[in-house]
């Protein structure tokens, strides 16, 4: 739990110096630490002492409250997760030349069975809404896709991706004219 909330937060570091337009060196200088600090705690590589903690918060200048407004704690309901494209995160995991590394979602799930599978919908399939006992990982590979459920819509496009719960009601619907094809990733939780 405490590593899936020190992601949370370095990512919602990264995401608020982005939205704002800031480099980690101007949010280095304004919270009063190197450079090199920023960027091991966006990078998840660092733990952050809740005094530099503020100071970062501070230097982003948002409200304390907004900043841990979506920070969910495990044994919360799990909300449904969606990252665009264009808000992955690159990272760097070594020294190297021709390596890029983005980062799509990070989040920990308890020990049991991963499978990987790759769903080809076709323009006006049909089914009811399911329900799968895992969390579901869905990376769209092609196409445009409608996700219903219950109590909200969720429009993915080409190169977009979401992780929820499967226990909860879903449908998937291809309402364009190709194919969508998506890579899901189920994360069985203790499957003894």
């Amino acid at each position: 739990m405490e590593n899936e909330i020190l992601v949370q937060i370095s990512q919602k570091i990264k995401s608020i110096r982005k939205e704002k337009g800031l480099t980690i060196q101007d949010v280095a200088d304004h919270a009063g630490v190197t450079k090199g600090l920023i960027s091991q705690i966006e990078n998840s590589r660092t733990i952050p002492s809740l005094l530099v903690l503020i100071q970062i918060i501070k230097a982003l200048e948002v409200d304390l409250n907004f900043f841990f407004n979506d920070i969910s704690l495990e044994g919360r309901e799990a909300p449904i997760l969606v990252l665009r494209k264009e808000e992955y995160s690159k990272f760097e995991k070594e020294p190297a030349s021709g390596y890029a590394y983005e980062r799509i979602f990070t989040r920990k799930i308890k020990a049991g069975a991963v499978d990987f599978v790759i769903l080809e919908i076709q323009p006006g399939s049909e089914r009811d809404f399911v329900t799968t006992d895992a969390f579901e990982f869905k990376y769209i590979i092609q196409g445009k896709v409608t996700y219903f459920f219950r109590d909200q819509t969720i429009i993915l496009h080409e190169g977009d991706s979401m992780l929820f719960d499967g226990r909860l009601e879903h449908n998937p619907v291809n309402e364009g004219n190709i194919p969508v094809k998506m890579l899901v990733v189920y994360f069985f939780e203790n499957l003894e």
